[in-house]
């Protein structure tokens, strides 16, 4: 028997790797002489590299100083595949680098990013997929176009500073002086959401308060995205408001869109053609994937329906194990999951069963196969 297992992380308390792991344990504690092929999941935010190069070897991984979201320099990393980069957008611009007491997307800059598309260009790198969850940002991507050469003027003929507070001062836009190489390259971005860049479903209501925004702040920055917005129509010839998914990291999909004609794409695909998903799928007698909570939303993109529709192809079961269940869970049975299974066998506080993750999915898995069994 051959099982792949190939979950997400649980958000907040386990890598996708650890989970991967402690999945193979649990599976390992009742049939100690199976198969297991493992690749960890991302759907583009925290941990995108580090699951990319686990999934396929022949990643190499380079180190860099570049601009950290408030304008300190910082240790990035970024992967090269032949002519193509894994670049991981929280690696230079991410949430995790500034202590919560200091987290203020006016000022955070998404340049460091920018600073890895140059640094992988310079490796040669012609099509390059940037995996753009957990960022600091809420700066449309102005940072890195501003890294790349693209100029942000006001009205005084001055380039704007860093951060979504400068975004409302933005009178034109000079493509002139952008990298020529970006026009030649391709560009993939990797995530998960569908919301818009600007409005009450947008980049600075829905994910300004988690980066620092207070409710004052938050309209500041929406108003600011409007204006980036309506500029980037009037120079650029773009409506980047009616993107889907033009609000992901704080804007950047927009952003890359509309000036180095990026596409947008959910985090689990880009994953799979990276690690030849598909084929490897293929050749399993059961798939066993995963993530955090598993409700009505898992349906809509997530990484364990992205896998289970792959595995329907070939009639091979799938297994869910999850933190938790929540509201219309059962959706997922109608996408290809065949059985979902929860760590949280019996009543427990939400922040035991986060601490203790990883022994509580290694049990989850080990209780399916004791099961299956007998």
């Amino acid at each position: 028997m051959k099982i792949l297992v190939a979950p997400n992380s649980f958000k907040g308390s386990c890598s996708a790797i650890n989970v991967t792991n402690a999945i193979e344990k649990g599976i390992l504690n009742v049939l100690p002489y199976v198969s297991i092929e493992k690749i960890p999941l991302s759907d583009g935010g925290d941990g995108f590299l580090q699951t990319s190069k686990f999934a396929n070897r022949q990643i190499k991984i380079y180190r860099a100083r570049v601009t950290g979201p408030l304008g300190k320099e910082v240790n990035a990393h970024y992967g090269i595949l032949g002519d193509t980069a894994i670049i991981e957008m929280a690696q230079a611009s991410g949430l995790h680098l500034i202590a919560p007491e200091k987290r203020n997307p006016f000022f955070t800059t998404t340049y460091g990013t920018g600073q890895l598309i140059k640094l992988a260009l310079n490796r040669g790198a012609r099509k390059i997929i940037i995996g753009v969850g957990g960022s600091a940002t809420v700066d449309g991507g102005a940072g890195c176009l501003q890294a790349l050469g693209v100029k942000f003027i006001k009205k005084n003929g001055k380039e704007i500073g860093f951060g979504g507070r400068e975004l409302s001062k933005i009178s034109r836009i000079d493509p002139a002086g952008i990298e020529p190489r970006v026009k030649d390259t391709e560009f993939i971005i990797a995530c998960d959401v569908q919301n818009p860049l600007t409005g009450s479903r947008g980049a600075a209501y829905i994910y300004g308060p988690q980066k620092g925004a207070n409710p004052g702040m938050v309209k500041i920055l929406d108003e600011g995205l409007h204006n980036y917005a309506r500029v980037i129509k009037k120079d650029i010839g773009m409506d980047v408001e009616s993107i889907k998914g033009g609000g992901a990291a704080g804007g950047i999909g927009a952003g890359l869109v509309a000036i180095a004609g990026a596409k947008l794409k959910k985090g689990i695909k880009v994953i799979a053609d990276l690690t030849g998903l598909g084929e490897r799928i293929k050749k399993a007698d059961l798939v066993i994937t995963g993530e955090g909570k598993i409700d009505n939303q898992t349906i809509y993109g997530k990484a364990p329906i992205g896998v289970a529709k792959i595995a329907k192809r070939y009639n091979i079961p799938v297994v869910a194990i999850c933190g938790s269940t929540g509201e219309g869970y059962e959706a997922v049975y109608k996408h290809g999951i065949d059985v979902v299974a929860s760590i949280m066998d019996s009543p427990m506080e939400i922040s035991r069963a986060m601490k203790e993750a990883d022994f509580l999915i290694e049990k989850a898995t080990e209780r399916f196969f004791r099961r299956m069994k007998q």
